[in-house]
């Protein structure tokens, strides 16, 4: 019998009770890119069929994303480094699947050291998106990360089953 989702399996221990909903979606994110990307070749990583983003597009994108919205959330904009990173997201070198999953486990494992930091009394502060500083507030923000974070999920596993030959039509290359 497969183990139940993670938001079926109980509280994050140390998470706020609020903010329980964005760990278990981060989590079985989490669960799902490390029982996909492995069974991925390098070439069928990077694969883009019928023009659709990679699978290893959507992992990186996916953490790309997680730190950034996360980093708006503390009240911050984003660094340099961060900007740079966004321009590049799409033209990165290609990693291996191991690569992929240390990133991705690494970037779920910070978002969720600030969930554990993240005082349920501040879930309503305002908070500037972007250089054009659009409004929101720290609980919109994690909660569109996780969000956010679940819509690439869902992006790798439909790329990943057309690889596999799950999907219709053939596999295209890139």
């Amino acid at each position: 019998m497969a183990e139940p989702e993670v938001w079926m399996r109980g509280p994050v221990a140390d998470i706020p009770p609020l903010l329980q909903p964005v760990a278990h979606s981060l989590l079985q994110c989490r669960e799902e890119a490390r029982a996909l990307l492995p069974t991925l070749t390098l070439e069928q990583l990077w694969t883009r069929p019928g023009g659709a983003g990679s699978v290893g597009f959507h992992a990186r994108h996916a953490m790309g994303a997680l730190d950034r919205l996360f980093t708006y959330a503390r009240g911050e904009q984003l660094s340099d480094t961060q900007r740079a990173a966004l321009q590049a997201e799409s033209h990165m070198e290609e990693q291996p699947a191991d690569a992929i999953v240390a990133a991705f486990d690494a970037g779920v494992e910070r978002a969720l050291a600030q969930l554990r930091a993240t005082p349920e009394s501040t879930l309503l502060e305002p908070r500037e998106v972007g250089r054009m500083r659009y409004p929101s507030n720290v609980l919109g923000l994690l909660f569109h990360a996780a969000e956010h974070t679940q819509r690439h999920a869902g992006q790798m596993a439909s790329v990943g089953k057309v690889l596999h030959g799950g999907g219709r039509g053939d596999v295209v290359a890139k």
